[in-house]
């Protein structure tokens, strides 16, 4: 195999040194352990140095916070690249300028919030990048919106990312841009620690969809080599004052329905739930239908590599099986034991009479879904039964027992995209843009996609609908190209994949420092992205040895920031409050 097969063979990877591991995240952790040329020329107009003279105060409300200080020095889009911190006001000591409006402060390592100082207080960076989106960063102060954190005694940071919908005619800002921005905005932190107030050994990260895969990957590929030639393209801080190696690893990271691993997601999408389907795209007069089906079966090739293990050590595969495509092994057992469990920690979270509420869109969309209400638990299993028996109800215990996927597909998770659900064919999805060449240029980027069209397109030009342009001619053009940096599209998809740095079938294994506590949620009935997404993420952290690992998926939701029980934010900050060291 080589380096276009995306995917490595294990063999002689464990011998690659390693750059850290998922523990040891306390005190110099965060410290980089092999060097870095410093940051880009000192003629910028733009300094690394924290401005401490420049605070202004909400005094109602007791914050001290700065917006729009660019954190490289050599921006390539200083209306992305610039950051706002805002910080509870015991953290800090201030005394007023001049100028009536601005402060001048240095930490106050004794003041409290709660169970944190201005020394101990966690920083907390948000990542809202919908569909690896830009994050467009504040223009004004607004307390509302950062009041939940900061009055837990958190430090909030909110960067300015670009993403896929903001390049312009002279600049790119698809992949990987977006986390490295996230990463250089991490570095000026610890450049400036001396100055800010908080923790930079507890930074954590939240998001979700986009959001939740880009903090994924920043926090599986802490400090891996292959941001280096970005980061230092855009002055991001490399070194310190002192000129010891910055790190950009992170303590946390919070994933609601995180949208990963890109470059195998047209293959599982088929294979957990497009094999199940036979309309749109699947319609059986369709070359799709054809490409659905080869898709599918390619999944298994490329899981069976990755040697996920469960809890108890065993491996997980997949097998040929009599019925369906591959739905037997040890890792469809495992896959269906997850279902089961959603499931069935529903059915202990929640009391009948239920009201379900369908989502009626992507979040934000304004659009409404329907509600339904089930009087007992019995109605709802009937319900999930409707067209097929793949739920059998033990009214005693009151727990559940799936019997299969395709029931369960069937019934809560059907396809809502069209085949090349990722990587399309005409490169029409969302996810084309991510990886663009420039701008209005979306590009493949998916050599497993690429690998099965190449096996089967001369079956598929049989079709009436097949047009050559879908071939693979097309994805080899593309992946040929090479972005501003120099770099192809296997170097930039193995940045965007968290499974390239934590799992030992990629040669980025243990080539980074994985952040040691991770809280990973999901709606199990979204039709966005497969099941397996999060479920490969979680086996792989395990068995990378990371072993603070909170995963669940969430019955009766979709593509959210789903939770069990409770609020998401609430959530979200008590599991930050439980994994800092006090």
């Amino acid at each position: 195999m080589n380096r276009r097969t995306v995917i490595r063979s294990a063999t002689g990877v464990a011998a690659l040194a390693a750059i850290g591991t998922a523990e040891g995240t306390a005190g110099t952790a965060f410290a980089a352990t092999s060097s870095s040329s410093s940051s880009s020329s000192t003629s910028s107009a733009y300094s690394l140095e924290f401005d401490s003279t420049a605070w202004s105060y909400d005094a109602t409300n007791d914050v001290y916070y700065q917006v729009g200080k660019v954190y490289v020095t050599n921006p390539a889009a200083t209306d992305y690249e610039n950051l706002s911190i805002y910080v509870p006001g015991a953290y800090l000591t201030a005394t007023a300028n001049s100028d009536g409006t601005t402060y001048t402060a240095k930490i106050n390592r004794k003041g409290t919030v709660g169970q944190y100082s201005g020394h101990t207080a966690p920083i907390v960076i948000p990542v809202n990048t919908p569909g690896y989106a830009q994050q467009a960063p504040a223009t004004s102060y607004s307390y509302t919106s950062v009041s939940e954190y900061l009055e837990a005694g958190l430090i909030y940071v909110w960067p300015g990312l670009r993403g896929r919908n903001s390049s312009t005619s002279t600049r790119s800002d698809a992949a990987p841009w977006g986390v490295t921005d996230l990463k250089a905005a991490i570095r000026f932190l610890r450049y400036n620690r001396g100055v800010l107030p908080g923790s930079t050994d507890d930074i954590v990260l939240f998001g979700m969809s986009g959001g939740g895969a880009q903090d994924t990957v920043a926090g599986t590929s802490g400090d891996s080599p292959l941001f280096d030639p970005y980061l230092r393209t855009i002055g991001a801080a490399m070194e310190d004052a002192h000129g010891r190696p910055l790190s950009d690893a992170v303590a946390g990271v919070m994933a609601w329905c995180p949208i990963t691993d890109l470059a195998e997601a047209n293959l599982s999408y088929e294979w957990n739930m497009g094999q199940f389907a036979s309309t749109s795209t699947r319609a059986s007069t369709m070359w799709t239908s054809a490409y659905s089906k080869d898709l599918a079966k390619a999944w298994p090739k490329y899981l069976n590599r990755l040697g996920l293990r469960d809890e108890h050590g065993r491996r997980l595969e997949l097998t040929e099986s009599s019925n369906g495509t591959y739905l037997s092994g040890s890792y469809y057992d495992h896959l269906i034991g997850v279902i089961t469990t959603s499931l069935n920690d529903f059915l202990s979270d929640n009391t009948f009479p239920y009201t379900i509420t369908t989502q009626g869109g992507p979040p934000g969309s304004g659009q409404t879904g329907t509600s339904t209400t089930y009087e007992t638990v019995a109605d709802y299993i009937a319900y999930l039964n409707t067209d097929s028996t793949w739920v059998t109800y033990d009214a005693t215990t009151n727990t559940a027992t799936v019997s299969g996927l395709e029931g369960f597909v069937n019934s809560q998770k059907t396809a809502n995209k069209p085949v090349g659900a990722f990587d399309g064919y005409s490169r029409g999805q969302g996810e084309n843009s991510v990886f663009a060449m420039g701008l209005n240029a979306p590009s493949h980027f998916a050599p497993l996609t690429r690998d099965v069209i190449k096996a089967n397109e001369t079956t598929y030009a049989t079709y009436s609908d097949w047009n050559s342009a879908y071939g693979s001619a097309a994805y080899d053009s593309d992946f040929a190209q090479k972005d501003s940096v120099g770099k192809d599209i296997f170097w930039r998809g193995d940045a965007y994949n968290p499974l390239y740095f934590i799992s030992p079938a990629f040669d980025g294994y243990r080539r980074s420092r994985v952040a040691p506590h991770w809280r990973i949620r999901t709606g199990i009935m979204q039709g966005d992205t497969a099941n397996t997404t999060e479920i490969n993420v979680q086996l792989a952290l395990l068995n990378y040895g990371v072993r603070d690992v909170d995963f669940a998926t969430v019955w009766a939701m979709a593509h959210t920031m789903a939770e069990r029980t409770g609020d998401a934010t609430a959530n979200f900050i008590s599991w930050v409050e439980s994994i800092v060291k006090k």
